[in-house]
């Protein structure tokens, strides 16, 4: 019987891990000592990606990525208490805005990438140039795009690193806006409990368990933080209180997931497409910019914060804006709902957007 591929792994593969680790660790606890925001998230992005850059062996060990996954989920579907949930239902109009946006958004700097880099990209032909641009300005997860613009005949390395950077960037940039201007702490919408109860938490643990499996099984996106959400929110909905997740679990989530992120990046990742990656950069700087307008916008419509909206709208992915969103107290229901209706929508409608725009052409 083979044994599994954890187990296969070479001692150095573990020392990588374990090296990686102390890194993010470090770089935490030096967030802490600097009293930045998301000091458990933001010290071990910046210090991982430097390192792996850098060209130091870096690892990430995929069990604890999706353990870190399920933690999150699990702790905020306990924000989802039954008043929160009617408020959340109520704003359906405004997550449907929200996913027309970010289609639009998404569809406009997938545009202006493929103009800008048609002349630089002469060993691409149209259809797959445009496949390439397409999905990498896509506001939806990484691995799905990437994978969406594999099928499209696209260059998935360059896809990978635009949406690996701008996710870096906006995980980085936002939290350190609202915090230096004081735009946190505005909704401190606080979960069903907040004490620890052990009986409770092994309870919640096995069902949100479970209900990862059963994405798994069913081969749906981020399953280790979609199923253990929908449980969790599920349990909470119907006013059943079973146990608060521990910070100390919650922290550590925050670092392996951190570290997940980080070790994308390599020596090679900076030097393979260097105007691509400026483009891309200089392209999330100004839909963060557009996001922030959209958000102010929505917040004159529905009445939120629009920290919260900009949590929301933003093109970052779904783990990282909602750790954000319950690490600076700004609206944590509404946020994951958002981003979660968002990442579902993109998902289903990004291929066919695609065909529509330039296969049928």
């Amino acid at each position: 019987m083979p044994l599994p591929a954890a187990v296969r792994r070479p001692p150095s593969y573990r020392l990588r891990v374990l090296g990686t680790l102390l890194l993010a660790l470090a770089a935490a606890g030096l967030c802490l000592a600097l009293h930045t925001p998301l000091p458990w998230m933001i010290g071990p992005i910046l210090a991982v990606s430097l390192a792996s850059v850098a060209g130091l062996p870096t690892a990430s060990w995929a069990p604890l990525r999706n353990g870190g996954q399920w933690t999150i989920g699990a702790a905020l579907g306990l924000y989802f208490t039954p008043e929160v949930t009617a408020l959340v239902a109520g704003l359906w109009w405004a997550i449907l805005l929200a996913i027309g946006w970010a289609l639009a958004l998404g569809t406009g700097f997938g545009l202006w990438l493929d103009r800008l880099h048609a002349r630089h990209m002469p060993q691409l032909a149209g259809p797959a140039r445009r496949a390439t641009t397409y999905f990498a300005g896509a506001i939806g997860g990484a691995s799905e795009m990437t994978l969406l613009s594999e099928r499209a005949g696209a260059r998935t390395d360059l896809v990978a690193a635009a949406h690996s950077l701008r996710l870096v960037i906006v995980t980085v940039s936002i939290p350190f806006a609202l915090q230096w201007s004081g735009l946190h702490g505005l909704d401190a919408v606080p979960p069903a409990l907040r004490d620890v109860r052990w009986p409770g938490l092994a309870a919640l643990g096995g069902a949100t368990a479970l209900g990862a499996w059963v994405m798994l099984r069913l081969g749906r996106a981020n399953p280790w933080f979609l199923g253990p959400l929908l449980v969790a929110a599920g349990i909470s909905m119907n006013g059943v209180v079973l146990s608060a997740v521990p910070q100390w679990l919650s922290n550590a989530a925050q670092l392996v997931i951190a570290v997940s992120l980080g070790v994308r990046f390599s020596r090679e990742f900076v030097h393979t497409a260097p105007r691509w990656l400026a483009s891309v950069a200089v392209g999330t700087v100004a839909m963060i910019g557009a996001c922030a307008l959209f958000a102010m916008a929505l917040a004159w419509l529905t009445g939120l914060r629009w920290p919260t909206l900009l949590l929301g709208t933003s093109p970052g992915g779904i783990a990282e804006m909602s750790i954000t969103a319950k690490v600076l107290q700004l609206g944590v229901p509404v946020v994951t709902a958002f981003q979660v209706c968002r990442l579902v929508a993109v998902l289903l409608l990004t291929a066919p957007l695609f065909d529509r725009l330039y296969r049928k052409r």
